[in-house]
């Protein structure tokens, strides 16, 4: 079950039954980001695509030379657009394609306003989308795209989960005859859960590398933005990583932190050998930025291996300059441990240290805030004072309590910080290069715990019901998981990890957005905008305008 594939799969067909010629990609704000994720620029130049424009352009100049390949969202905007377009066409012949369906009534408005006769094609779905939200329309068009037909468990202390369960449900049940794929000996299986149970794993620091990147310095469709980076070249001030297109950063996505810095050293030095006369010792990341800057011919031929040294470097930076290992240490023993006393301790230790920012610092009080939330020596007031002693801003205080509101024990459905789990838990120091110093990662998202039950048959359905009267009785083979409120890519470290070691189960990770620390309380704030408690608010309050 791979995504990407069956998203590229869907394009090229669209492309592909154009037929041969010179064609236009005309695409909206988010679907224009769908064909970045899956395929280059120079990839679908191959396929006959020249030019790629936005539907909701005004500029566009008319081209009677270009057949259109349309690929939109069926919003009531994309298909008002589309009927302008159609009155006016700058294209000889247009191909139609909605990334979910769309009702009747807009086919029949878009064939009225074809007067010119330009559409070849329209392909899309028959449904009304204003009757479900945004993020039942990107699950089910998931659902569509895998040709999966599942049977669906919910989050039974999540109303929001159990709302979206019912409306992707009402969805299979209406367009059952999009729906009728090949039957399997297992079905299928839509899990469908919600961030409030875990709110630790989006506050903590990672380790790996692309989700330390994420954490530190944002993914944005695989860009990042490097252009805040002290004496950053022009050519590197926004990057990309794809796994589909770097085999670098593939092979090296869900490896710590300092084996990514031996993993460059390594092709650094496989470099150095072929120039005997130049050697040098690369001992730290600075110096593999230094020996990157003095040998332009190395940076030509080796642009991937300049972009990771960059990254990484700043990555670096960062965890020194912020104070990233002694901060992520106390995150750790405050996620997993349950040593009040030593936890407080150091806290308020960090609290005093300049190194340690306004962000960082509100970050540990909000996971203290989390785990020992009703603890009998519970010193939040003691901490908040702190906080504001140290000059931290009003916005992050009020985030303290907003994190708890969002995810505190009175709203979870589960067990943090079970003592079981603590017990078991020893420190793993990572080794690597000098500059890259030891730090640990202790921390397993609750999703692990939840997913291993689950593939074992002993997730209780008391706690994650079945929609519906039939369970699965078999181990589940392919599990579509999807995340109210956002995922992490430490959660998706932990779903590769499990498709790894578990043959026979094929596990996707899905959410309404990927979430770092800074986009975690963005959501926080947001959902402390609308009441809990209101119905009619707990999916769409919850979705970000993601795919």
């Amino acid at each position: 079950m791979n995504v990407v594939f069956a998203v590229k799969q869907y394009i090229s067909k669209m492309i592909e039954d154009s037929g041969p010629g010179m064609k236009v990609l005309l695409m909206d704000k988010e679907t224009t980001g769908i064909v970045s994720m899956v395929y280059t620029q120079s990839e679908i130049l191959q396929k006959e695509v020249y030019l790629f424009e936005r539907i909701d352009s005004q500029n566009r100049e008319i081209m009677k030379h270009l057949k259109a390949i349309c690929f939109l969202r069926p919003t009531k905007e994309n298909v008002d657009y589309m009927i302008q377009e159609l009155r006016r066409p700058k294209y000889t012949i247009y191909f139609i394609y909605f990334s979910n369906v769309i009702s009747k009534s807009d086919v029949k408005s878009l064939a009225e306003a074809d007067e010119q006769e330009v559409v070849a094609e329209v392909q899309g779905r028959n449904w009304d989308p204003a009757q479900l939200s945004r993020t039942t329309q990107g699950l089910t068009a998931l659902l569509l795209s895998l040709k999966k037909c599942p049977m669906i468990r919910y989050q039974l202390s999540s109303e929001a989960a159990k709302r979206l369960a019912e409306c992707v449900k009402q969805v299979i049940t209406k367009e059952y005859e999009l729906f009728e794929f090949r039957r399997t000996e297992v079905p299928p299986l839509l899990l469908i859960l919600d961030r409030c149970d875990d709110a630790i794993t989006p506050l903590l620091n990672q380790w790996t590398y692309q989700a330390m990147v994420h954490e530190l310095l944002g993914i944005n469709n695989n860009r990042i933005d490097l252009s805040r980076v002290p004496g950053i070249s022009k050519d590197l001030r926004e990057v990309v990583l794809s796994a589909e297109n770097d085999e670098f950063y593939a092979n090296n996505m869900y490896l710590n932190f300092a084996e990514i810095g031996s993993n460059i050293k390594n092709l650094m030095e496989d470099f150095q050998k072929k120039k005997p006369k130049e050697q040098q010792k690369l001992e730290s990341i600075a110096d593999m930025k230094a020996f990157v800057e003095n040998y332009p011919q190395f940076k030509k031929m080796s642009g991937t291996v300049s972009k990771h040294v960059t990254v990484v470097g700043e990555l670096s930076r960062l965890v020194s300059e912020r104070n990233l290992l002694e901060v992520s240490e106390v995150e750790q023993e405050l996620a997993c441990q349950n040593d009040h006393s030593s936890a407080l301790q150091n806290v308020k230790r960090l609290l005093q240290n300049p190194k340690v920012t306004e962000f960082d610092a509100a970050r540990l009080v909000m996971l203290y805030a989390l785990h020992y939330e009703r603890h009998s020596s519970n010193s939040l007031p003691g901490l908040m004072m702190d906080l504001r002693n140290k000059g931290v801003s009003e916005k992050y205080r009020k985030l303290v309590s907003a994190v708890v509101e969002y995810g505190g024990k009175r709203v979870r459905g589960s067990d943090l910080f079970s003592p079981k789990d603590a017990v078991a838990i020893t420190k793993q120091f990572l080794k690597g290069l000098k500059g890259v110093e030891n730090v640990y990662t202790q921390h397993q998202p609750f999703l692990h715990e939840t997913l291993d039950h689950l593939i074992k048959g002993r997730l209780k359905e008391n706690l994650y019901p079945y929609l519906g009267p039939s369970t699965l009785r078999d181990r589940p083979q392919d599990i579509i998981v999807f995340v109210i409120g956002g995922a992490t890519y430490e959660e998706a470290l932990t779903v590769y990890n499990l498709n790894r070691t578990t043959p026979g189960v094929r596990i996707v990770l899905g959410g309404t957005t990927v979430h770092n620390t800074k986009s975690f309380l963005e959501e926080v704030l947001a959902s402390g905008l609308h009441s809990r408690s209101k119905e009619s608010s707990q999916v769409t309050s919850r979705s970000a305008s993601r795919r």
